[in-house]
């Protein structure tokens, strides 16, 4: 059994030999452990392959306004304009320099429409027919597509909780601004020749969502629904990614039809998510990251894999 054919097996609950294997290093990884991660991956080989490939610069291009590079310490700046400061090498960091502070700025600020414009689609295609001809692993490619994080990202994240308080009109156009962009750029991505496409927002804090599951179901599921309907509509499989504690959310994700879901399944209940959702929906991971991986000794990692 290829690593392309366990995947969509898992997928479809057809039962592969065994569970296909997909690991997010973080870039600190690739600075700090490169070593270990390379040996850890000769011993336990990832079922997955993104697009990076034999030909440079494959999917979006780099935007106009981006400056620096992700997760050094002190700023770098993203295709969007938005400002982020990094306190500790290896990790992300967080927005500092939002675009759209004031909203006098919303009515003259463009997306970054050169990243689609100039994507170079060619190398993804030759990527996936590589794939196709030696590893036959799944080709799951990650699209820019976060709608509440890269609002957070514009406006600043607490300007933001404020304006899903009130709900001024400004807060829809910016919602629908950013989501005529991922359609666009999702357009795109469904004409090439990934078998998936995944998309993330993190919408959980350590005991609830975010914000109430009415209004997530009011504002953000319908554009959930476009992006859903737009990957499966071309035959492929949809990954979505959401930090914390989701639990109210699933049910909606299994209907508005993602393939798997990665979740912080330690910050719920896991046996009631086997209960209620085994054989719905495919859990892409994961082991307790905040507790068991970081501190825990091999015999409680060992526990939590038996427990998931």
């Amino acid at each position: 059994m290829t690593s392309r054919e366990r995947v969509f097996r898992a997928l479809e609950f057809r039962w592969p030999d065994r569970a296909p294997r997909d690991i997010w290093p973080l870039p600190w990884v690739g600075r700090y452990a490169r070593e270990d991660f390379e040996a850890f991956l000769r011993r336990f080989p990832m079922d997955f392959v993104g697009t990076s490939g034999p030909a440079p610069g494959a999917g979006l291009a780099r935007g106009d306004r981006a400056r620096g590079e992700q997760a050094l310490k002190g700023s770098w700046t993203d295709d969007w304009g938005c400002v982020f400061q990094v306190a500790q090498e290896g990790v992300i960091g967080e927005v500092k320099g939002p675009p759209l502070a004031e909203w006098s700025a919303l009515g003259r600020y463009q997306p970054p429409w050169e990243i689609i414009q100039r994507a170079n689609w060619d190398a993804v295609n030759l990527a996936c027919a590589e794939n196709l001809r030696r590893g036959k692993k799944f080709m799951l490619a990650g699209t820019s597509l976060r709608p509440f994080e890269r609002m957070q990202f514009l406006r600043g994240s607490e300007n933001l909780y404020l304006d899903l308080g009130y709900e001024p009109a400004e807060l829809m156009r910016l919602r629908d601004m950013v989501h005529d962009f991922f359609m666009k750029e999702l357009a795109c991505w469904v004409r090439t020749d990934v078998d998936g496409l995944s998309f993330m927002d993190d919408w959980g804090a350590q005991h609830a969502l975010l914000i109430s599951p009415e209004q997530w179901r009011r504002l953000f599921k319908p554009l959930y629904r476009d992006y859903c309907d737009t990957i499966r509509a071309a035959g492929k499989k949809v990954f979505f990614h959401s930090d914390g504690h989701i639990f109210e959310i699933y049910e909606d994700l299994i209907e508005l039809g993602v393939d798997a879901v990665n979740s912080q399944l330690f910050c719920m209940d896991v046996e009631q998510i086997g209960r209620r959702f085994k054989g719905r929906i495919s859990f892409w991971g994961e082991i307790d990251r905040q507790r068991v991986l970081p501190f825990g000794t091999a015999a409680e990692c060992r526990a939590a894999v038996a427990r998931v």
